[in-house]
């Protein structure tokens, strides 16, 4: 082969695999005519998957207490391995927030994590979870975020280096990460109690997200769900939340329940680090949600902790 022919080769293997990057990791969202079905949300039953999906412990302002809670103006820092990620207005302020979009802009976003202008989002926002919403829920949460007060002022961009600052490539892990389906299958002769809690925990809850532990591409293992994991932060430990050892094994059903309101272990210890947020957002349900909740996770298989063991 001459030279002339190399390059030309070279060119074309270049040209074909640029290509390909370019259809795989086109951002998809939702079928339109799904979209264009919705029917607007009710903002009522909207609030209870607002504190499901725990929206504040992101998008609140740090540290913010009482109604200030509700003020969705971003500003936290989530510090990861990738870089910093920061979580984004989204109060329906209409210039910095989300008070100009469609609903369908809002199913797109957290059914398939593709922004308005078309855009994919970061999976540091759990739509790999969210996608596993149905879409009369969304609607709901939509109609209830737009009852909350808007909020002035963006948020800074996210901090990240190359490779991971190269969006367009959050396609590909899409293809590999991102599904709808359930990730345990429950006996067939689940309650529905049970089922409930699935929805609850795989769906808005996104427990998996911060229990379960991450390949190197940072896409959750779900053959290890909910065995615990490295925090994102890096430092400590997310606990395992399966009845296998290192679990809550020994925790019954009521047990479950109780913490999920109050913040109390069975034994006597209390809730603590980013979890504090989660619980208090959880205690918002209603206690037949928190009792679904608990049934779920009795049925989850039991795991081994997903996280090293401590070095003493």
């Amino acid at each position: 082969m001459t030279v002339r022919r190399l390059i030309l080769a070279i060119i074309v293997l270049v040209v074909a695999g640029g290509l390909a990057f370019w259809l795989l990791t086109i951002p998809r969202g939702l079928d339109p005519k799904s979209v264009a079905d919705l029917a607007p949300g009710d903002a009522a039953r909207g609030e209870r998957i607002f504190w499901a999906g725990g929206c504040i412990s992101c998008h609140g302002r740090p540290g913010a207490k009482g109604d200030a809670r509700l003020q969705l103006a971003g500003e936290l820092e989530l510090k990861t391995p990738f870089g910093i990620f920061v979580p984004p207005n989204i109060s329906p302020d209409k210039a910095d927030g989300i008070g100009a979009w469609t609903l369908g802009d809002f199913a797109n976003a957290l059914k398939r994590g593709v922004s308005p202008e078309g855009r994919h989002y970061y999976p540091a926002f759990p739509y790999p979870s969210y996608s596993r919403m149905k879409l009369g829920d969304v609607a709901d949460l939509f109609a209830f975020i737009k009852t909350l007060p808007p909020v002035s002022g963006r948020t800074p961009p996210d901090q990240l280096s190359f490779p991971y600052s190269v969006r367009r490539g959050i396609g590909l892990w899409k293809l590999l990460y991102l599904s709808d389906k359930p990730v345990v299958r429950l006996p067939a002769d689940a309650s529905e109690q049970a089922k409930e809690g699935q929805y609850l925990v795989e769906g808005p809850g996104h427990c998996g997200e911060c229990h379960t532990p991450r390949s190197f591409l940072g896409g959750t293992e779900d053959s290890r769900w909910l065995s615990g994991a490295v925090a994102v932060e890096g430092k400590g430990h997310v606990p395992n939340i399966t009845s296998g050892k290192g679990g809550i094994g020994d925790w019954s059903e009521k047990d479950i329940a109780y913490y999920l309101e109050s913040g109390f272990t069975p034994d006597f210890d209390s809730v603590g680090g980013a979890m504090v947020d989660v619980q208090e957002n959880i205690a918002h349900l209603t206690a037949a949600d928190r009792e679904a909740i608990a049934a779920y996770l009795r049925a989850v298989p039991p795991h081994p902790n997903g996280y090293p063991a401590s070095k003493k």
